[in-house]
């Protein structure tokens, strides 16, 4: 799968139909559709290791996150410059640079977002207005910056928890997609889910993500040399 393109029109708000959360719903589908059987089985494998031992390797996986938003933002400037790919690359490099001598506050920053993308699917689950889950989103963005500079470690383990339970549950459903198109009837189970039962996405991404947490916090607690210097 070629990110680029993707990530091109993400930048891209007048090509894009409908809210926010539609956008974000058909991006999720659109993962989940594109990738293949092994792509799903290496997301999974992934998304495990990440759910679980995202605090072992929370360094690594902060320099990754902020390069990917670098490239995000490098993306819509490239867009104004004349070279997408120049402008991804670009942010890639220089958020990823950026935040190893500010591990501390990228930490606390994912912290929050990974607060806001919890407290505004709930916002969705619940089927409250649309229009307003920004408002559901700001809750969660506090609310995890707080946690984030009270106890740094619950921070790391929320972003962790939860990257690792999308990428997983991504795998997952692309895997259930496979097989759903290969059956001599197909069926769309899967993207009836999704579209169609607003409380499915957040139940089958915050779940995980709190089962994640209660692991990750043992582990923890077992680990003496683990530490955020």
């Amino acid at each position: 799968m070629d990110i680029w393109p993707l990530l091109a029109q993400a930048g891209e708000p007048e090509k894009m139909d409908g809210g926010i959360v539609s956008q974000t719903i058909d991006f999720f589908w659109q993962q989940i559709t594109t990738l293949s059987w092994f792509q799903a089985v290496l997301a999974i494998s992934f998304g495990v290791v990440y759910l679980l031992y995202g605090w072992r390797i929370f360094r690594v996986l902060v320099v990754i996150s902020f390069g990917m938003i670098g490239m995000f933002l490098g993306i819509m400037a490239g867009q104004k410059f004349g070279s997408v790919v120049v402008g991804g690359l670009a942010g890639t490099v220089l958020l990823a640079f950026l935040s190893v001598p500010l591990m501390k506050w990228c930490v606390s920053v994912l912290g929050a977002v990974a607060g806001g993308i919890i407290t505004s699917g709930i916002w969705y689950a619940f089927k409250l207005p649309e229009q307003y889950i920004w408002a559901g989103a700001i809750i969660g963005v506090v609310a995890g910056g707080m946690i984030s500079f009270i106890l740094l470690k619950a921070s790391v383990m929320l972003f962790t928890s939860l990257g690792g339970s999308i990428i997983t549950i991504v795998g997952l459903l692309a895997l259930i997609y496979q097989y759903e198109t290969n059956l001599a009837e197909p069926t769309g189970y899967v993207e009836d889910l999704i579209f169609n039962q607003p409380w499915f996405l957040p139940v089958v991404l915050i779940l995980p993500t709190l089962i994640g947490m209660l692991i990750q916090n043992k582990f923890i607690k077992h680990s003496s040399k683990w530490d955020l210097k």
